[in-house]
């Protein structure tokens, strides 16, 4: 087939394509719904919120949750309706695209800021916002090391402004490491945002189905829903994903286009990594042992032939509990002679890890 033939056909496909999905935007990620599921999670943060509305007293949250379970889309849906009423003013960063306090302020701010001191930027913060305003800080756990306590936190929770700090994340390993100091005076209060269970996954799908497709079939997202909720953590993503493959590919089963969603969603997850991460991954990838401390030993070789100094031994462990918590590996308990350990299993195809490793590090 020539290239003129092949274009033709491939825009006979997207032809096709067209008239099974009427919008597109619905199955994109950074899409928020007009009417996102209500969950109780949801009732707690709107009456914290709506009582720091009225008082100008903040009580600091640290929101957590697996990816996918609907933390980042309630809270931007909350931040939209509450900015529209004027009343209380909402901003967002996400510490992963800005990953100081530096990088924050000057992002809240839209400067550059360069040649500007730290306490410059929170100066100019407290003018441009004197009143009421919530800070929703979006993937805390993932600000730099270099950054270590996390400074914007006492920076809020010390000023005479009042300010309410909203810190979203997959795990409460970013609490055990912040100062004493920023810990008392933040005092966060944890909102766990369990993961959704099957039918409100059918749900979600129902509504984007009905926003973004001109037909569909109810059973074939029950059946997507529960490959979701049993194989993928409930990540809503996932199932998301999955129904919009079903639909650009149709002659492929409903298990095909699940797993090319999985893998997507890990591949992306894997390569969002700090540098430290990934080699713990791909140290559990390589390794002819599972037992924690051959991988741990493994990890520590690779970081130094990196020029990375590697973490502890007990860091380590608190760094699996986050690769945990985002569903990358698991840990096993296992007794070996007369002492308890740790297996590391990995949750997905090892040669992610590898590939990802070869492409950062190589």
């Amino acid at each position: 087939m020539d290239i003129k033939s092949f274009l033709q056909q491939e825009k006979d496909r997207n032809a096709a394509i067209c008239r099974r999905v009427k919008n597109f935007s619905v199955f994109d990620f950074s899409y928020i719904p007009s009417e996102p599921v209500m969950r109780d999670e949801a009732k707690y943060l709107i009456k914290e919120l709506t009582r720091f509305e009225i008082s100008g007293i903040p009580t600091h949250l640290a929101v957590v949750g697996s990816k996918g379970s609907g933390k980042t889309l309630t809270l931007q849906y909350l931040q939209g309706l509450l900015n529209a009423e004027h009343r209380l003013e909402v901003i967002y960063a996400n510490c992963r695209e800005h990953n100081t306090t530096f990088k924050i302020f000057a992002h809240l701010l839209g400067v550059q800021a360069r040649g500007a001191s730290l306490s410059e930027l929170y100066d100019r913060f407290c003018h441009v916002h004197p009143g009421k305003t919530v800070v929703l800080l979006d993937e805390v756990d993932l600000m730099s090391a270099k950054d270590k306590n996390k400074e914007i936190l006492y920076f809020l929770s010390r000023s005479k402004n009042p300010y309410m700090v909203v810190m979203l994340s997959n795990g409460y390993r970013f609490l055990q490491e912040l100062d004493m100091s920023t810990r008392s005076t933040l005092q966060p209060v944890s909102v766990y945002f369990k993961n959704y269970d099957a039918a409100q996954i059918q749900g979600i799908l129902r509504q984007r189905a009905t926003l973004g497709l001109h037909t569909w079939d109810d059973g074939r997202l029950s059946e997507i829903a529960a490959l979701t909720t049993h194989k993928a953590n409930s990540d809503a993503r996932v199932a998301i994903k999955t129904l919009f493959y079903k639909m650009i590919e149709p002659d492929d089963s409903v298990e095909a286009c699940f797993e090319a969603a999985r893998r997507d969603i890990v591949i992306d997850q894997v390569n969002d990594l700090a540098d430290a991460n990934l080699i713990i991954l791909w140290a559990a990838a390589t390794s002819r042992s599972d037992l924690a401390k051959d991988i741990y030993d493994r990890y520590c070789r690779y970081s130094r032939d990196h020029q990375i100094k590697p973490f502890s031994y007990m860091y380590f462990y608190t760094n699996l509990g986050y690769l945990q918590s985002v569903g990358l590996v698991a840990l096993v308990a296992a007794k070996i002679d007369r002492t308890y350990t740790n297996r590391i299993v990995l949750t997905f195809d090892k040669a992610i890890a590898e590939q990802s490793c070869k492409l950062r590090f190589e």
